[in-house]
């Protein structure tokens, strides 16, 4: 009778232990994608100086400001897994201004550009290390869900899969913005 009892604790202590691990995990995850946006709202609060400071040396560059704008509004909306393609998106129409920026060798120059550059250069090295920590976060939660036994706690407990930051990019995607001067 005694030893019902005793393995009756361990496994009351180990399920427990494992919804607490599952809560933890998630919590981290979703503390991580959180991270995320911190980075991201500097990224864009930061585009509109630099769009201006541009403006300002490539006024007939209508189209390229337009698209940095509207790219940057989607990214601003976007919810869920749609938000790393419109980051994506945001991304791309950012080469296209620092490729215009590239014409204009005052602008290069002009002290105001060349600290917006490395505020946004430092600024995508935060987001990328925060990907990096939110998919680490999320592939450790996954495993947790999908593994035996604790996947039959998981699933008891509404405990699901989230999905990976920038899943599913194409290799031009993948490559971070250059902003070389």
């Amino acid at each position: 009778m005694i030893y019902v009892w005793i393995v009756l604790v361990i496994i009351v202590l180990w399920l427990i232990l494992a919804y607490n691990g599952l809560v933890r995990t998630r919590n981290r995850a979703q503390e991580a994608f959180s991270d995320i946006d911190v980075q991201l709202k500097r990224r864009y609060d930061l585009i509109p100086n630099l769009v201006e400071s541009v403006k300002g040396y490539a006024s007939h560059e209508k189209t390229v400001f337009e698209n940095v704008t509207k790219a940057r509004t989607t990214a601003m909306q976007a919810t869920g897994p749609a938000k790393a393609d419109a980051e994506n998106a945001l991304s791309g129409t950012l080469k296209s201004l620092f490729a215009v920026a590239e014409n204009y060798p005052d602008l290069k120059a002009n002290q105001n550009f060349l600290s917006l550059q490395n505020e946004l250069t430092d600024t995508e090295d935060k987001i990328q290390a925060a990907r990096r920590f939110y998919n680490g976060m999320v592939r450790d939660l996954n495993i947790k869900i999908q593994t035996f036994p604790t996947n039959i706690f998981a699933n008891m407990f509404g405990f699901t899969k989230m999905d990976f930051f920038g899943n599913d990019l194409s290799d031009a995607e993948k490559q971070p913005v250059q902003v070389k001067f």
